[in-house]
């Protein structure tokens, strides 16, 4: 059986990113990018559908850890006689083709190892065409060729190469895997260990820059390395996590491919971004967003792919049997047409929040925000998916209609954005501000229940209404909030932690992560420090041993469950860990 998601850690090169099972397999890892083909896909099967395993032949103890401020992995293999340690990292991509790079270390004793590389392109389906080289083996297949090279001597088989070897205390071992054309020359070896210097240097440069006070320093600075993990280094858009069909619910169906970029993230990640000091890369995620928008901005979809292209068609591949049997799997999201009103909000509530921290709207942002805005006053009252992105029927989400006054408020309140609007325009969008408000606090509210409810007419709570205040739609102190708070702690908590929305027969699908640190926000705001450091760190007691989330957890078999690792959670996690320890730039204003 694939093993739990806590037992996977992540390495990458900031194209694509790899996963590294604690039992020295490596059983994720899409080629050339995030988005492309699996050429490992033993995370959704079996060995069969590709893998690379590197570790002991006998069991034993195994810790693991990365390396200082970086995405370096040290797997360490311990035995009553001997132990042995395995570094696995991805070269950064200055440095030349994508390659994943995996050390032997003796560490004590002679330790005998076993390796076994399968390359199974197509997600898991099609073994490529093998050829020897020196050192190791080029595959090609279609498009797509790998280079293996080691330094021990491997013998050749389908689609790959084993080899047993042993390993002496002070000895060191090198392999490479490095991705090519497969109608060009392929690439040249690589020196690991010169590899090895530049994966530590640029990861260690890029954090040093993080100086914010927070109280969880070495939580904070991980996100943020994992964020920075999932940012597609070419165009600057951020993968909502490296995975697809990861299920929400054990053996469910709610399996979806999330190695795309979503526009609902935009906020999240540009808040994170600027209040942990990332300028520059705030600038990058706001202009990936210009370019995906370009020419069609009152037409955007709400996700994008790495480059900025809009298709992303779904279907699914029917011989993957699934991680842990959970099927369909999928590649490709047909969310990507759905109506969600709320991502519009979100793309002026990101243009805003960035012209207020020194990044100056070009004239194209600010055409782009006012055609946002006159979209929002065509369709607001139109029902959608929601930020759930239900697949069944369209509803009035609250949610999603106060992103839509969210979105007009901005547009209206920051002169960077509107300047070039006409006086009758603003006017206009102030009147549609007003009206929007008083529809959400009339129909978006049950006064019998005393809160604020799912969508118009409903009865069900739902943990995106946590942002109601965050966004600055209403004070935390507004009886109204305070009693949607009340009721999301006593309904929707469970063991510490937050669903998004209330279970509906069945096993409820995992506690949302993101909603925990939207929870602890709305206790801070309302002056209760202590709860909301508790709902906080019941959030990051929930970490793998190598700090990483998923979307969500599951309460009854205690494990992670969800696409992993998400950034989603990632990001919500530094935004709270720097809030809860001092002044940060807030959405709204402050």
């Amino acid at each position: 059986m694939t093993a739990l998601l806590e037992d996977y850690a992540l390495i990458a090169d900031r194209r694509t990113a790899a996963l590294v099972c604690r039992n020295g397999s490596i059983d994720w890892l899409c080629w050339p990018r995030f988005d492309s083909n699996a050429c490992f896909a033993a995370l959704l099967g079996n060995e069969s559908n590709g893998r690379w395993r590197l570790a002991p032949t006998q069991p034993g103890r195994v810790t693991r850890r990365y390396q200082p401020d970086t995405l370096v992995l040290e797997t360490d293999f311990e035995t009553a006689t001997a132990a042995v340690r395995v570094i696995d990292f991805m070269p950064p991509p200055h440095t030349g083709p994508s390659a994943l790079v995996r050390l032997v270390v003796g560490l004590r004793g002679q330790t005998a190892m076993q390796l076994d590389v399968d390359l199974r392109f197509d997600y898991g389906r099609v073994p490529p065409w093998i050829e020897p080289c020196d050192g190791g083996f080029v595959a090609r297949i279609g498009p797509d060729l790998a280079v293996f090279r080691g330094t021990v001597p491997v013998e050749l088989r389908t689609g790959g190469a084993a080899a047993g070897f042993v390993v002496s205390e002070g000895e060191h071992v090198a392999f490479a895997l490095q991705y090519g054309d497969s109608c060009a020359e392929a690439p040249g070896a690589i020196d690991a260990d010169a590899a090895l210097r530049d994966t530590q240097s640029d990861w260690r440069d890029w954090i040093a820059r993080f100086d914010k006070p927070t109280h969880w320093p070495d939580a904070v600075r991980r996100s943020l390395l994992t964020l920075r993990a999932l940012i597609y280094a070419p165009s600057g858009g951020l993968v909502a996590a490296p995975t697809t069909s990861l299920p929400e619910k054990p053996g469910g169906t709610s399996n979806w491919d999330y190695r795309f970029c979503w526009l609902r993230d935009a906020t999240f990640t540009i808040s994170a971004l600027l209040n942990a000091g990332y300028h520059q890369e705030a600038r990058q995620w706001r202009d990936w967003i210009l370019r995906a928008l370009a020419g069609t901005p009152s037409e955007l979809r709400i996700m994008y792919r790495v480059d900025g292209s809009r298709h992303m068609y779904e279907s699914n591949l029917d011989w993957l049997p699934g991680y842990r049997w959970a099927r369909p799997v999928r590649i490709g999201n047909a969310a990507a047409a759905q109506r969600q009103i709320d991502v519009l909000g979100e793309v002026i509530d990101t243009m805003d929040l960035s012209a207020r921290a020194g990044l100056a709207p070009s004239t194209q942002l600010q055409h782009v925000a006012r055609a946002i805005a006159e979209r929002i006053e065509a369709i607001w009252q139109e029902p959608g998916q929601g930020v759930w992105e239900s697949r069944g029927e369209a509803r009035q989400y609250t949610y999603s209609k106060v992103m839509a006054w969210a979105g007009v408020d901005r547009f209206i309140r920051n002169k960077a954005l509107h300047d070039a609007a006409e006086p009758d325009v603003l006017r206009r969008l102030e009147a549609l501000r007003n009206r929007i408000h008083q529809e959400v606090c009339a129909e978006g509210y049950h006064a019998g229940l005393g809160t604020f409810v799912q969508h118009y007419g409903g009865q069900t709570l739902d943990g995106s209404l946590l942002l109601m205040p965050l966004v600055g739609f209403l004070p935390v102190d507004d009886p109204r909030m305070a009693g949607t708070i009340a009721a999301i702690e006593r309904e929707l908590m469970h063991d510490g932690l937050v669903w998004r929305k209330s279970p509906s027969g069945g096993e409820p699908e995992g506690a949302f992560l993101a909603c925990s640190c939207w929870l602890a926000d709305c206790r801070s705001l309302q002056g209760r420090d202590a709860a909301a450091r508790e709902a906080f760190e019941r959030l990051l007691a929930v970490r793998n041993d190598v700090g990483l989330l998923s979307e969500e957890y599951n309460l009854r078999g205690r494990h992670l469950s969800g696409n992993f690792p998400q950034a989603l959670s990632h990001l919500a996690l530094v935004t709270t860990g720097l809030g809860l320890s001092g002044p940060v730039l807030q959405r709204g204003g402050g």
